[in-house]
């Protein structure tokens, strides 16, 4: 039995992919071997020794200790994508909110406390405070060309818009997936030079924190916008407000409220809105539940934030052992051996590594005893190792 707790509320239509003979899931579940979190801060949490896995149902982890658990052995999934269609949905919304200023005329009309004759005067007269200009012809630049950057470079360029993208480590999956039309900046100071738009699709790393600051502003055309659905972090705040009141930036469109912003005539702060549908809820559930299962189950990795992607199907007639640890040298010929010298045979093997951490599937084709495990365990390097 596999026990799942969970520490938000997850869509129903993931839960119910856990099959109810084979795993306990909810919210009281006890000594848990994975937890299947959406918001939940874990930073502060002492985690149970019977962890194995712990599962996001959404594509941030900056509420979960990912250093911490990569310690110990335990890899974190996300769900990269599977709200990247809600998410692109509003970035693109936001383009109009920018180029029309319809949040501000809207509040505009709301304020009037006029009627008939009067209203129709005062909105006529108000009206040209609030012209805007159209997309199509205007350039759009997007940094991080991932699930969502992708979305959102190939929508914009079919509204009509220039689109650059920077993104050094796109992988060969996006790039297949972007469209020709869209062309590739130098680097990030590049893309702000050139763009009316500029939206960040970037992860909040050390690399990316601050990421759009003063001298980028600076080189960015006057009254351009700047759209942020990423995390708050990625801009520098004060550098922000200080385009802003400056005339160098017209808008900045956030999902990022803070108390120094949210009041600002030209900025459009939500309330964390990117994800926010019933379809991207459900997408994320049934994501992150089905990894969580293929892990649990077959010892398989994928969509992991600190683990090597690794994929083995299973062999019929043969049993699987998982194994995390250091990854340093001679840990594959340790294990090995340990394995030779309790007389069982490999009948295949997968490896795999990112950073700090190696990952290794090892089918036999004899059943492994238990005691095997304290035996890998106790090898320098070795985080963690489990039969199914």
């Amino acid at each position: 039995m596999f026990t799942i707790q969970t520490l938000n509320t997850i869509a129903e239509c993931g839960l119910t992919r856990f099959p109810q003979a084979t795993y306990s899931v909810g919210p009281d579940v006890q000594n848990p071997a994975a937890l299947l979190v959406r918001s939940a801060d874990l930073h502060k949490r002492t985690f149970d020794d019977s962890l194995i896995a712990v599962a996001r149902a959404g594509a941030g982890t900056n509420n979960i200790p990912v250093d911490q658990l990569s310690k110990r052995g335990i890899p974190v999934f996300n769900a990269p994508g599977a709200n990247a269609n809600a998410v692109k949905e509003l970035v693109i919304a936001s383009l109009f909110l920018a180029a029309r200023n319809i949040c501000q005329a809207a509040n505009f009309v709301r304020a009037l406390d006029l009627e008939g004759a009067d209203l129709d005067r005062a909105v006529e007269s108000g009206k040209k405070r609030f012209v805007g200009y159209e997309l199509p012809g205007k350039t759009l630049g997007v940094i991080g060309l991932g699930a969502i950057g992708v979305l959102v470079a190939n929508t914009a360029h079919a509204l009509g818009l220039k689109v650059l993208g920077f993104d050094p480590q796109i992988t060969v999956q996006r790039a297949w997936q972007l469209t020709s039309g869209v062309e590739q900046a130098l680097s990030v100071e590049d893309l702000c030079a050139r763009a009316d738009f500029v939206t960040v699709h970037v992860p909040l790393v050390s690399g990316t924190t601050g990421l759009i600051h003063a001298s980028r502003l600076q080189l960015m055309k006057k009254n351009a916008a700047l759209l942020n659905f990423a995390r708050g972090e990625i801009v520098v705040e004060d550098d922000v407000i200080s385009a802003l009141d400056s005339g160098r930036l017209s808008a900045y469109i956030c999902d990022f409220p803070s108390k120094r912003i949210k009041d600002h005539p030209h900025v459009v702060a939500l309330p964390h809105l990117g994800a926010s549908t019933g379809e991207a809820e459900e997408n994320c559930a049934v994501f992150a539940v089905d990894t969580l299962r293929d892990f649990l189950e077959n010892g398989n990795i994928r969509n992991s934030v600190n683990f090597p992607e690794a994929v083995s199907p299973r062999i019929p007639g043969t049993y699987r052992l998982v194994i995390a640890n250091a990854n340093v040298p001679n840990m594959v010929g340790q294990i090995s051996t340990a394995l030779a010298n309790a007389s069982l045979n490999i009948a295949d093997l997968l490896n795999k590594s990112r950073g700090d951490i190696a990952y290794t599937i090892i089918d036999m084709d004899a059943p492994i005893p238990d005691s095997i495990i304290p035996q890998l365990r106790a090898i320098k390097g070795v985080l963690s190792a489990r039969l199914l």
